[in-house]
């Protein structure tokens, strides 16, 4: 090599290295020891702490859901007239209906408001809403009003649970004929 500088690069010059046997001290162990157990229960505590913080969560959540989609936070009645009654849905095929309700007749002061939309679950509690469609009675529905909607069970906040007639207002069938009692005939 033409250079004067030292290639420390070379075997040559490279020290070996005596690997150095150090012996620990009772002292030394124990530190040692006592370290690696505290950062375990570290590690174990963390994980503990996310595992309890997750079930917290799910816990919530599920609590909130159920809150919120079923389970009904008013249960009400509504007077009034059925005006329609439909089939809606593509998947989940729901009835939806609109009723004027009384309050909103009665109020003279007040312009017509919207009407009272309700969903219908079953039916048989929607044959009889349309029944009661045709034939214009005053009726109440019973529902329960929740604080959101789910596909199965209609677009409406307000799911009927029953349907009764007023029968405060309950109006004689035209279509029934009088019968006459069996004493009158023979005159």
């Amino acid at each position: 090599m033409d250079d004067n500088f030292d290639d420390y690069f070379t075997d040559e010059n490279v020290p070996e290295e005596q690997p150095q046997v150090h012996q620990e001290t009772e002292q030394e162990r124990e530190e040692r020891e006592i370290k690696e157990a505290t950062i375990e229960r570290r590690g174990n505590t963390v994980k503990l702490m996310l595992a309890l913080i997750i079930v917290a969560m799910v816990l919530f959540l599920g609590w909130w859901m159920w809150q919120h989609y079923f389970h009904p936070y008013r249960v009400s009645q509504e007077k009034g007239w059925i005006m329609k009654v439909s089939s809606e849905g593509t998947v989940f095929k729901t009835f939806e209906g609109e009723m004027i309700s009384e309050g909103y007749i009665e109020d003279t002061l007040m312009a017509m408001h919207t009407d009272f939309k309700f969903s219908i679950p079953n039916d048989s509690l929607a044959r009889e809403a349309m029944r009661w469609t045709q034939d214009g009675q005053r009726i109440i529905l019973t529902y329960n009003e929740y604080k959101g909607t789910v596909m199965w069970r209609g677009n409406s906040k307000c799911v009927v649970t029953s349907i009764e007639v007023d029968s405060a207002l309950l109006k004689p069938n035209p279509y029934k004929e009088e019968q006459k009692p069996a004493q009158e005939k023979k005159d």
